[in-house]
Protein backbone atom coordinates (compact mmCIF):
# COMPACT_ATOMS: atom_id res chain seq x y z
CA UNK A 1 0.00 0.00 0.00
CA UNK A 2 1.03 3.60 -0.53
CA UNK A 3 0.28 6.33 1.96
CA UNK A 4 -0.22 10.07 1.98
CA UNK A 5 -1.10 12.65 4.59
CA UNK A 6 -4.33 14.59 4.86
CA UNK A 7 -3.22 18.18 4.14
CA UNK A 8 -2.53 20.43 7.14
CA UNK A 9 -2.70 17.45 9.52
CA UNK A 10 -0.49 14.66 10.78
CA UNK A 11 -3.02 11.98 9.77
CA UNK A 12 -1.40 9.35 7.55
CA UNK A 13 -3.89 7.61 5.27
CA UNK A 14 -3.73 4.88 2.67
CA UNK A 15 -3.95 6.22 -0.88
CA UNK A 16 -6.79 3.76 -1.38
CA UNK A 17 -9.79 4.51 0.84
CA UNK A 18 -12.50 1.89 1.33
CA UNK A 19 -15.90 3.19 0.29
CA UNK A 20 -18.79 1.41 1.97
CA UNK A 21 -22.11 2.67 0.61
CA UNK A 22 -23.16 -0.81 -0.59
CA UNK A 23 -23.22 -2.14 2.98
CA UNK A 24 -26.86 -2.66 3.90
CA UNK A 25 -28.43 -3.36 0.51
CA UNK A 26 -25.98 -4.87 -1.97
CA UNK A 27 -23.77 -6.29 0.79
CA UNK A 28 -24.77 -8.10 3.97
CA UNK A 29 -23.11 -7.49 7.34
CA UNK A 30 -20.85 -10.59 7.07
CA UNK A 31 -19.84 -9.53 3.55
CA UNK A 32 -19.08 -6.03 4.82
CA UNK A 33 -16.86 -7.45 7.56
CA UNK A 34 -15.08 -9.69 5.05
CA UNK A 35 -14.33 -6.66 2.89
CA UNK A 36 -13.12 -4.61 5.86
CA UNK A 37 -10.85 -7.40 7.08
CA UNK A 38 -9.33 -7.93 3.64
CA UNK A 39 -8.81 -4.20 3.11
CA UNK A 40 -7.04 -3.81 6.44
CA UNK A 41 -4.84 -6.82 5.68
CA UNK A 42 -3.79 -5.06 2.45
CA UNK A 43 -2.69 -1.97 4.35
CA UNK A 44 -5.79 0.19 3.98
CA UNK A 45 -6.42 2.29 7.08
CA UNK A 46 -8.96 4.76 5.69
CA UNK A 47 -12.73 4.05 5.69
CA UNK A 48 -15.41 6.37 4.33
CA UNK A 49 -19.14 6.26 5.05
CA UNK A 50 -22.16 8.54 5.62
CA UNK A 51 -25.24 8.68 7.80
CA UNK A 52 -27.56 8.36 4.78
CA UNK A 53 -25.95 5.12 3.52
CA UNK A 54 -26.63 2.47 2.26
CA UNK A 55 -27.32 3.51 -1.32
CA UNK A 56 -29.85 4.16 -2.72
CA UNK A 57 -31.00 6.11 0.31
CA UNK A 58 -34.25 5.00 1.89
CA UNK A 59 -35.79 5.04 5.35
CA UNK A 60 -35.62 1.28 5.89
CA UNK A 61 -31.84 1.07 5.44
CA UNK A 62 -30.66 4.53 6.56
CA UNK A 63 -27.68 4.16 8.88
CA UNK A 64 -27.14 0.50 8.01
CA UNK A 65 -23.66 1.11 6.64
CA UNK A 66 -22.48 2.86 9.79
CA UNK A 67 -23.99 0.05 11.90
CA UNK A 68 -22.18 -2.64 9.89
CA UNK A 69 -18.90 -0.75 10.25
CA UNK A 70 -19.57 -0.22 13.95
CA UNK A 71 -20.10 -3.89 14.70
CA UNK A 72 -16.69 -4.50 13.10
CA UNK A 73 -14.92 -1.41 14.42
CA UNK A 74 -15.59 -2.18 18.09
CA UNK A 75 -13.14 -5.09 17.91
CA UNK A 76 -10.37 -3.17 16.08
CA UNK A 77 -7.51 -0.98 17.23
CA UNK A 78 -9.39 2.27 16.68
CA UNK A 79 -6.31 4.50 16.89
CA UNK A 80 -4.80 2.74 13.86
CA UNK A 81 -7.77 3.54 11.62
CA UNK A 82 -9.03 6.72 10.00
CA UNK A 83 -12.83 6.89 9.80
CA UNK A 84 -14.72 9.53 7.82
CA UNK A 85 -18.47 10.01 7.73
CA UNK A 86 -20.90 12.67 6.49
CA UNK A 87 -23.94 14.62 7.61
CA UNK A 88 -26.79 14.72 5.07
CA UNK A 89 -27.49 18.09 3.46
CA UNK A 90 -30.87 19.61 2.61
CA UNK A 91 -32.93 17.64 0.10
CA UNK A 92 -36.66 16.97 0.55
CA UNK A 93 -36.31 13.27 -0.28
CA UNK A 94 -34.20 12.72 2.85
CA UNK A 95 -36.60 14.30 5.35
CA UNK A 96 -37.06 10.86 6.90
CA UNK A 97 -33.57 11.23 8.41
CA UNK A 98 -34.73 14.35 10.32
CA UNK A 99 -37.08 17.26 9.57
CA UNK A 100 -34.24 19.82 9.61
CA UNK A 101 -31.48 18.89 7.18
CA UNK A 102 -29.49 22.08 7.62
CA UNK A 103 -26.11 22.44 9.33
CA UNK A 104 -27.12 24.33 12.47
CA UNK A 105 -25.18 23.70 15.67
CA UNK A 106 -27.97 21.57 17.16
CA UNK A 107 -28.37 19.50 14.00
CA UNK A 108 -24.62 18.92 13.64
CA UNK A 109 -24.38 17.73 17.25
CA UNK A 110 -27.43 15.47 16.95
CA UNK A 111 -26.37 13.93 13.63
CA UNK A 112 -22.80 13.33 14.79
CA UNK A 113 -23.86 11.75 18.07
CA UNK A 114 -26.11 9.31 16.20
CA UNK A 115 -23.30 8.46 13.78
CA UNK A 116 -20.91 7.85 16.68
CA UNK A 117 -23.45 5.56 18.31
CA UNK A 118 -23.91 3.53 15.12
CA UNK A 119 -20.15 3.41 14.51
CA UNK A 120 -19.50 2.40 18.12
CA UNK A 121 -16.67 4.90 18.47
CA UNK A 122 -16.01 8.06 20.50
CA UNK A 123 -14.78 10.18 17.60
CA UNK A 124 -14.65 10.56 13.82
CA UNK A 125 -11.40 11.53 12.13
CA UNK A 126 -13.01 13.53 9.30
CA UNK A 127 -16.61 14.78 9.50
CA UNK A 128 -17.92 15.93 6.13
CA UNK A 129 -20.82 18.08 4.94
CA UNK A 130 -22.30 15.70 2.35
CA UNK A 131 -23.49 18.50 0.06
CA UNK A 132 -24.04 22.25 0.49
CA UNK A 133 -27.10 23.85 2.04
CA UNK A 134 -27.41 26.39 -0.78
CA UNK A 135 -28.57 26.04 -4.37
CA UNK A 136 -25.53 24.74 -6.28
CA UNK A 137 -24.81 22.17 -8.96
CA UNK A 138 -23.90 18.68 -7.75
CA UNK A 139 -24.65 15.03 -8.58
CA UNK A 140 -24.21 15.62 -12.32
CA UNK A 141 -26.19 18.85 -12.66
CA UNK A 142 -25.27 21.22 -15.47
CA UNK A 143 -26.24 24.81 -16.29
CA UNK A 144 -26.23 26.54 -12.93
CA UNK A 145 -29.44 28.52 -12.50
CA UNK A 146 -29.11 31.17 -9.83
CA UNK A 147 -32.13 31.76 -7.62
CA UNK A 148 -31.83 35.14 -5.89
CA UNK A 149 -34.87 34.31 -3.75
CA UNK A 150 -33.66 30.98 -2.36
CA UNK A 151 -34.28 30.50 1.36
CA UNK A 152 -30.65 30.11 2.34
CA UNK A 153 -28.76 32.22 4.82
CA UNK A 154 -25.06 32.82 4.29
CA UNK A 155 -24.08 30.99 7.46
CA UNK A 156 -20.58 29.72 6.72
CA UNK A 157 -19.20 31.25 9.91
CA UNK A 158 -21.84 29.64 12.15
CA UNK A 159 -21.37 26.21 10.56
CA UNK A 160 -17.58 26.33 10.95
CA UNK A 161 -17.93 27.57 14.54
CA UNK A 162 -20.11 24.55 15.32
CA UNK A 163 -17.59 22.19 13.71
CA UNK A 164 -14.78 23.92 15.60
CA UNK A 165 -16.69 23.26 18.80
CA UNK A 166 -16.99 19.55 17.97
CA UNK A 167 -13.23 19.42 17.49
CA UNK A 168 -12.67 21.02 20.88
CA UNK A 169 -15.04 18.45 22.42
CA UNK A 170 -12.90 15.68 20.89
CA UNK A 171 -15.78 14.24 18.85
CA UNK A 172 -14.16 14.99 15.49
CA UNK A 173 -10.55 15.63 14.55
CA UNK A 174 -11.11 17.59 11.34
CA UNK A 175 -13.87 18.50 8.94
CA UNK A 176 -14.27 18.32 5.20
CA UNK A 177 -16.73 19.28 2.49
CA UNK A 178 -18.28 17.21 -0.27
CA UNK A 179 -19.94 17.88 -3.62
CA UNK A 180 -18.72 21.44 -3.22
CA UNK A 181 -17.78 24.15 -5.71
CA UNK A 182 -14.70 26.36 -5.90
CA UNK A 183 -16.69 29.28 -4.51
CA UNK A 184 -17.90 27.17 -1.60
CA UNK A 185 -14.47 25.85 -0.69
CA UNK A 186 -12.96 29.33 -0.79
CA UNK A 187 -15.74 30.68 1.42
CA UNK A 188 -15.02 27.94 3.95
CA UNK A 189 -11.32 28.80 3.88
CA UNK A 190 -11.88 32.56 4.07
CA UNK A 191 -14.33 32.39 6.97
CA UNK A 192 -12.00 30.06 8.86
CA UNK A 193 -9.02 32.38 8.44
CA UNK A 194 -10.91 35.57 9.28
CA UNK A 195 -12.41 34.11 12.43
CA UNK A 196 -9.47 32.01 13.62
CA UNK A 197 -11.37 28.75 13.24
CA UNK A 198 -10.51 25.27 12.03
CA UNK A 199 -10.25 24.91 8.25
CA UNK A 200 -11.68 22.26 5.95
CA UNK A 201 -8.96 19.72 5.17
CA UNK A 202 -10.63 17.62 2.49
CA UNK A 203 -13.12 17.81 -0.34
CA UNK A 204 -14.94 14.68 -1.48
CA UNK A 205 -16.04 15.16 -5.08
CA UNK A 206 -16.42 12.87 -8.10
CA UNK A 207 -13.30 12.31 -10.17
CA UNK A 208 -12.60 9.74 -12.87
CA UNK A 209 -11.69 9.31 -16.51
CA UNK A 210 -15.31 10.20 -17.29
CA UNK A 211 -15.49 13.18 -14.98
CA UNK A 212 -12.47 15.47 -14.82
CA UNK A 213 -14.39 18.65 -13.98
CA UNK A 214 -12.40 18.91 -10.71
CA UNK A 215 -9.40 19.93 -12.82
CA UNK A 216 -11.09 23.07 -14.18
CA UNK A 217 -11.04 25.15 -10.98
CA UNK A 218 -11.00 22.99 -7.88
CA UNK A 219 -7.60 21.42 -8.56
CA UNK A 220 -5.97 24.83 -8.21
CA UNK A 221 -7.86 25.50 -4.97
CA UNK A 222 -6.89 22.05 -3.71
CA UNK A 223 -3.18 22.52 -4.31
CA UNK A 224 -2.82 26.18 -3.39
CA UNK A 225 -5.02 26.03 -0.28
CA UNK A 226 -4.06 22.47 0.76
CA UNK A 227 -7.47 20.84 0.67
CA UNK A 228 -7.05 17.22 -0.36
CA UNK A 229 -9.40 15.53 -2.81
CA UNK A 230 -11.06 12.34 -1.64
CA UNK A 231 -12.07 11.14 -5.10
CA UNK A 232 -15.38 9.31 -5.23
CA UNK A 233 -16.81 7.24 -8.09
CA UNK A 234 -13.35 6.65 -9.65
CA UNK A 235 -14.93 3.81 -11.65
CA UNK A 236 -18.02 5.88 -12.50
CA UNK A 237 -20.58 3.58 -10.87
CA UNK A 238 -18.74 0.59 -12.34
CA UNK A 239 -18.91 1.85 -15.93
CA UNK A 240 -15.10 2.11 -16.03
CA UNK A 241 -14.74 -1.54 -15.10
CA UNK A 242 -16.02 -2.26 -18.62
CA UNK A 243 -18.86 -4.49 -17.42
CA UNK A 244 -21.52 -2.48 -19.30
CA UNK A 245 -19.74 -2.40 -22.66
CA UNK A 246 -21.42 -3.90 -25.74
CA UNK A 247 -24.83 -3.65 -24.12
CA UNK A 248 -24.01 -5.93 -21.20
CA UNK A 249 -26.08 -5.59 -18.02
CA UNK A 250 -24.91 -7.98 -15.27
CA UNK A 251 -27.80 -9.21 -13.16
CA UNK A 252 -26.48 -7.96 -9.81
CA UNK A 253 -24.88 -4.77 -11.10
CA UNK A 254 -25.89 -1.40 -9.67
CA UNK A 255 -27.34 -0.15 -12.95
CA UNK A 256 -29.50 -3.25 -13.27
CA UNK A 257 -30.70 -3.06 -9.67
CA UNK A 258 -31.01 0.73 -9.55
CA UNK A 259 -31.55 2.10 -13.09
CA UNK A 260 -31.78 5.69 -11.84
CA UNK A 261 -28.00 5.67 -11.30
CA UNK A 262 -27.35 6.48 -14.95
CA UNK A 263 -25.03 9.46 -14.47
CA UNK A 264 -22.10 7.78 -16.26
CA UNK A 265 -23.90 5.57 -18.75
CA UNK A 266 -25.06 8.02 -21.41
CA UNK A 267 -23.99 7.30 -25.03
CA UNK A 268 -21.02 9.68 -25.04
CA UNK A 269 -19.67 8.29 -21.76
CA UNK A 270 -19.98 4.72 -23.02
CA UNK A 271 -18.29 5.71 -26.28
CA UNK A 272 -15.34 7.16 -24.37
CA UNK A 273 -15.25 4.13 -22.08
CA UNK A 274 -14.88 1.84 -25.09
CA UNK A 275 -11.88 3.87 -26.28
CA UNK A 276 -10.24 3.68 -22.85
CA UNK A 277 -10.91 -0.07 -22.73
CA UNK A 278 -9.15 -0.62 -26.06
CA UNK A 279 -6.24 1.57 -24.97
CA UNK A 280 -5.90 -0.33 -21.68
CA UNK A 281 -5.83 -3.62 -23.59
CA UNK A 282 -3.08 -2.31 -25.86
CA UNK A 283 -1.00 -1.64 -22.76
CA UNK A 284 -1.69 -5.00 -21.07
CA UNK A 285 -3.87 -3.40 -18.42
CA UNK A 286 -7.46 -3.98 -17.42
CA UNK A 287 -9.77 -0.99 -17.79
CA UNK A 288 -10.13 -0.98 -13.99
CA UNK A 289 -6.36 -0.79 -13.54
CA UNK A 290 -6.04 2.06 -16.03
CA UNK A 291 -8.92 3.99 -14.47
CA UNK A 292 -7.87 3.67 -10.84
CA UNK A 293 -4.14 4.12 -11.44
CA UNK A 294 -4.94 7.36 -13.25
CA UNK A 295 -6.75 8.72 -10.18
CA UNK A 296 -4.09 7.42 -7.79
CA UNK A 297 -1.37 9.42 -9.56
CA UNK A 298 -3.07 12.83 -9.63
CA UNK A 299 -1.18 15.37 -7.47
CA UNK A 300 -4.30 16.78 -5.83
CA UNK A 301 -5.71 13.38 -4.79
CA UNK A 302 -5.25 12.55 -1.12
CA UNK A 303 -7.20 9.29 -1.36
CA UNK A 304 -9.04 7.31 -4.01
CA UNK A 305 -12.35 5.97 -2.64
CA UNK A 306 -12.95 2.55 -4.13
CA UNK A 307 -16.00 0.37 -3.52
CA UNK A 308 -17.03 -3.13 -4.47
CA UNK A 309 -19.84 -5.62 -4.04
CA UNK A 310 -17.70 -8.73 -4.55
CA UNK A 311 -14.35 -9.78 -3.17
CA UNK A 312 -13.04 -10.24 -6.71
CA UNK A 313 -13.82 -6.60 -7.49
CA UNK A 314 -12.32 -5.45 -4.21
CA UNK A 315 -9.05 -7.30 -4.81
CA UNK A 316 -8.62 -5.83 -8.30
CA UNK A 317 -9.47 -2.33 -7.08
CA UNK A 318 -6.97 -2.43 -4.24
CA UNK A 319 -4.23 -3.95 -6.39
CA UNK A 320 -4.39 -0.90 -8.66
CA UNK A 321 -2.08 0.79 -6.16
CA UNK A 322 0.76 -1.27 -7.66
CA UNK A 323 0.16 0.06 -11.19
CA UNK A 324 2.14 3.09 -12.35
CA UNK A 325 1.18 4.76 -15.61
CA UNK A 326 3.99 6.16 -17.74
CA UNK A 327 4.06 9.73 -19.03
CA UNK A 328 3.28 8.36 -22.47
CA UNK A 329 0.15 6.60 -21.23
CA UNK A 330 -0.97 9.70 -19.34
CA UNK A 331 -0.52 11.80 -22.46
CA UNK A 332 -2.60 9.38 -24.51
CA UNK A 333 -5.33 9.48 -21.84
CA UNK A 334 -5.43 13.26 -22.29
CA UNK A 335 -5.68 12.85 -26.05
CA UNK A 336 -8.61 10.44 -25.71
CA UNK A 337 -10.33 12.73 -23.23
CA UNK A 338 -10.22 15.62 -25.70
CA UNK A 339 -12.67 13.68 -27.88
CA UNK A 340 -15.31 13.99 -25.14
CA UNK A 341 -14.00 16.49 -22.56
CA UNK A 342 -17.03 16.41 -20.25
CA UNK A 343 -19.21 13.37 -20.99
CA UNK A 344 -20.59 12.83 -17.48
CA UNK A 345 -20.21 15.64 -14.93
Amino acid sequence: MKYTTIPQTDIKVSKICLGTMTYGQQNTEPEAHEQLNYAIDQGINFIDTAEMYSIPGKKETQGSTERYIGSWLKDQKREELVVATKITGPMPYFNYIRPDLGFSKDVLHDALNKSLQRLQTDYVDVYQLHWPERNVNFFGQRNYNHNPNEKWEDNFKEVIQALDGLIKEGKIRHYGVSNESSWGVMRHITESKINGLTTCKTIQNPYSLLNRTFEVNLAEVSLREQVGLLAYSPLAFGVLSGKYLDGQMPEKSRLNLFPAYSRYSNPQALQLTALYAEFAKQNNLSLTELSLAFVNQRPFVTANIIGATTMEQLKENISSIDVTLSDEILSEIDRIQELQPNPAP
